[in-house]
């Protein structure tokens, strides 16, 4: 006889998709499908139209210095943020400082005057600071002949080196916390033992800095700049991200690891001023790329192969801070774990 329910200890598909895909499951690929989209949604809104605003620019003139860089700032669309300088030296230095992007300097003998620019800190700035000012004296009959003070190396396409090696060490560091994660459990059981991932990953960041700043420099002729110094700031990047990544693991199992992904890759590099510094990006992504680790790794390492190391406190304190934080979060929810642990094994029957 045929039965029409099916035959006997064969489930039905629905069943089926329902045993195999847990809620659990369902709200992971939830998660991660978010997070193509806000990835899709960061970078194409960094990318998709970039455009100068408010770049920091000194103006030197003999006479009408003032009236210039009022007239500069004043631009349609404020790509410009001019303040008149005493001195092309002045410009010079706050340049090489990074204080400023660019400066005109006048000549009040002729009619071609002289754009300072540093393309070591990013060309595609440079770029924009030759477009605009350019045009604007083109309207004045005058001319501009552009001064590159810190010009890129020959392998240094664009300036992007420094970039893509601080993605590389950011990479690195969730990589390292996620595999342990896997092969350890995303919480660690003790105190102990999350001090032994976080000396684990300190010694692993101290290699991944090293191997990048040597391949970046020695290896590729990719950046100038101290080898040493990349190093160290490679070791401070991986372990602050790492470090981080434990803390959100810590807090939220496995899926905090989702959570650096959101923090450091779909918001920070499209922040962090790698393919467009900040001046060319839009409101939101130039204001938090400084506060995040791709942000202030990648100023920093453009600071140590082109500008001697300048203009890299607040940059570093940013990274110590994350690497601080995360540190200390990832300890402190390995003791609440074991606390929590003490008080459901005291309150459970006894048999």
């Amino acid at each position: 006889m045929s039965s029409s329910g099916g035959a006997p200890g064969r489930s039905t598909f629905a069943e089926e998709v329902k045993d195999a895909v847990r809620p659990r499951s369902a709200l992971l690929v939830l998660g991660v499908l978010a997070l193509g989209v806000l990835f899709i949604a960061s970078y194409a809104g960094a990318f998709h139209e970039p455009r100068p605003r408010d770049i920091a620019f000194g103006v030197v003139a003999p006479q009408g210095g003032d009236r210039l860089a009022r007239q500069l700032d004043a631009l349609p669309g404020s790509p410009l943020d001019a303040r008149p300088l005493a001195s092309a030296e002045e410009a010079r230095r706050r340049i090489e400082d990074r204080t400023i992007y660019g400066a005109l300097v006048v000549d009040p003998r002729g009619t071609t005057d002289r754009l300072l620019v540093a393309s070591g800190g990013g060309a595609p700035v440079a770029d924009a600071l030759e477009e605009v000012v350019g045009r604007a004296q083109a309207r004045q009959g005058r001319q501009v002949r552009t001064v590159d003070l810190v010009p890129v190396e020959r392998g240094d396409a664009r300036g992007l080196s420094s970039f893509y090696l601080v993605v590389g060490w950011c990479v690195g560091g969730y990589l390292c916390a996620a595999i342990l994660a896997v092969s350890y459990g995303a919480r660690p059981a003790n105190l102990r033992r999350a001090v032994i991932r976080l000396l684990t990953l300190a010694v692993y960041s101290v290699l991944l800095g090293l191997l990048g700043a040597v391949v970046i420099g020695p290896v590729l002729g990719a950046m100038p700049g101290s080898t040493t110094g990349l190093w160290w700031l490679g070791a401070l990047v991986v372990f602050a991200t790492g470090a981080v990544t434990f803390a959100f693991q810590g807090a939220l199992g496995v899926i905090g690891i989702g959570l650096t992904v959101l923090v450091v890759v779909i918001a920070g590099n499209p922040s962090a001023g790698g393919a467009y510094p900040y001046p060319l990006l839009p409101p939101f992504w130039r204001d938090i790329g400084p506060a995040l680790i791709p942000g202030a790794g990648t100023w920093t390492a453009r600071s140590i192969g082109y500008f001697g190391g300048r203009a890299v406190t607040g940059p570093l304190l940013v990274l110590g801070a994350w690497a601080l934080a995360g540190t200390l979060l990832t300890l402190l929810f390995s003791v609440l774990r074991v606390g929590r642990r003490a008080v459901e094994e005291s309150e459970a029957p006894q048999r």
